[in-house]
Order: C-alpha cells, then structure tokens, then sequence
C-alpha cells in the first residue's frame, strides 16, 4: 500500500504484547480467561515525524498499546478470527493517519491436547478508495441524493470524501421518462467490494427504489465506479463499472473530483475517457 504520494507506506511495529482476556470456544476460557499475544504492524506516513521529531505528527504506539489492551479486555469472543476483525477495525476507525492494520493474534494455550508453541491468526485489513456514481429521477431529486451521501457517511467503515455537483441529463438507455440529476462522490471504506454493494443497495431501498424495469425511472440509483485499482467481475458486480467510458453523466461529475484517476484495465484517465467521449459522433 502505498502513502498518498505513490510511494510504500511506513511501518510501525508493536510486537508480542501480552494481553490477559477472555476468548475462546469453551465457556471455560471465557470465565477464566488466558493470556495472547499480540502483534500489530501500522501502515501510514513517518516523513513529517521523521523530519519535526514531533509525536503529534506520528502514530503514538504507547497509546495504541493500551488501545489494544482495553479492547481485547473488555469484549469476550469466540473465535480468533472474530477478535483479529474487531481490533483491525477498530484501530482503522480511531487511529489517526493509519492507512492499513496487519493484525496477529497468538494462543499459547489452545486446547487442543497436544504439544504446541501457539495457534494464531494473522490478518490485514486497510481502507479503501471507491468512486460512487449518484442518479435520481423522480421526485425530490436533489434530496434523494443528497440523503444518499449522509448515509454512506454515516455507514460504519465509510467516510465520505469529494462530492461533484449535481447536472441534469438526460434518460439513458429508456428514453421515455423525466431526466436525471447526476453525480459523482468518493467514498474511503473498510467495506470489500460486495459488502458496499449490499449497502448501496439498502439505502436505495430506503428511498423507495424498485428494480422493476431495467434503466426505467428510479428514486435514487447508486454504482461503483472504482474501487481502488480493482478489476473485479461477478454476475451483481463489475468493477470497473463496465459501461462507465459510454456515460457522459458519470464521466463528467467524475472528472470534476478525480480527473486524473486511471481505468486500472485501459490505463486511461477518467478525463481522458470524457474527452474521447465527447469526440465520438
């Protein structure tokens, strides 16, 4: 993962902290609890620290160390799994400036009635950059998107970024209805790609849209642009959106906020694709 700049983030590493908690499949475990040990490596840029001598400017790893502590204390899992998900997320959502969490979680003390050092599992979880198109042809329009954007903000895991304005255009695909308002937002989240899918969905469902005619008028329509520099295909989900180069009206609210965002399959930038589109006869 790279800092922002294009260049390989910095590490910071806590190593084998020793946290007494109650975590386990035996209802024993969680009663009497046991000890793990946990190692955590953090993500994110140093050169500002590395150039002031200011903490301020870094990831404070005595505070983060008392972070992970506190929460391994205070919540009884099952399973490893469960706990390495909740700690990862947990320092993504409240750790300043760390971009991505590698996680380990280490059980000196399995019960498996067998000799062993440890059992652990090992996880990296980061944030993500999606792009995410914005349409609405019925009703309050404006509303409808503009709710659509405080919800994804407010879903755990998002924080909305740059929002495009808004521009009238017209019907794509069944021309026989009214004209659209359209844009274009970012969105950083923890979400993987079909977990996002699943919340656009749901919130669209919350404007009261119905997928009764394909490109028919709809309350408030909501699809992944990017995600990352991901190519992802599956039957519900293609990423990049695979007619985005064809849509002046995702193109051009996109070039305002992230012109020279590239299609991670063609290599062109997004303001490169509206200007090829905008040649087209």
């Amino acid at each position: 993962m790279t800092n922002g700049t294009g260049m390989k983030a910095d590490e910071i590493k806590i190593e084998d902290l020793e946290v007494f908690a109650n975590h386990g499949v035996f209802p024993e475990e969680n009663v009497l609890g046991q000890k793990f040990l946990v190692s955590v490596v953090l993500y994110t840029d140093t050169r500002k620290a590395g150039k002031t001598d200011e903490l301020s400017l870094s990831i404070h790893y005595g505070e983060v160390s008392s972070f992970i502590e506190r929460y391994l204390r205070e919540h009884t899992f099952k399973l490893l799994e469960r706990a390495a998900e909740g700690l990862a997320e947990e320092l993504l959502l409240h750790v300043k400036g760390l971009q991505r969490a590698a996680v380990e979680i280490k059980k000196p003390w399995a019960p498996v009635k067998l000799p062993l050092k440890t059992v652990s599992v090992k996880i990296e979880r980061q944030w993500h950059t999606a792009y995410i198109a914005l349409g609405s042809n019925m009703g309050d329009r404006k509303r409808y998107i503009q709710d659509a954007v405080k919800s994804l903000d407010e879903v755990r895991g998002c924080r909305a970024g740059a929002v495009s304005k808004l521009i009238e255009t017209p019907p794509y695909g069944v021309t026989d209805q009214p004209d659209f308002l359209n844009g274009c937002m970012e969105l950083d989240t923890l979400l993987y790609p079909d977990e996002l899918l699943d919340e656009l969905h749901r919130i669209e469902k919350e404007a009261g849209r119905e997928r009764i005619l394909r490109w028919g008028p709809r309350t408030l329509d909501l699809d992944i642009i990017f995600y990352d520099d991901l190519i992802w295909q599956q039957d519900e989900l293609c990423i990049p959106h695979i007619e985005m180069h064809k849509r002046e009206f995702v193109l051009k609210p996109l070039a305002e906020i992230a012109p020279h965002k590239r299609h991670p399959g063609t290599g062109k930038t997004v303001r490169e694709m509206l200007d090829d589109l905008e040649k087209s006869p």
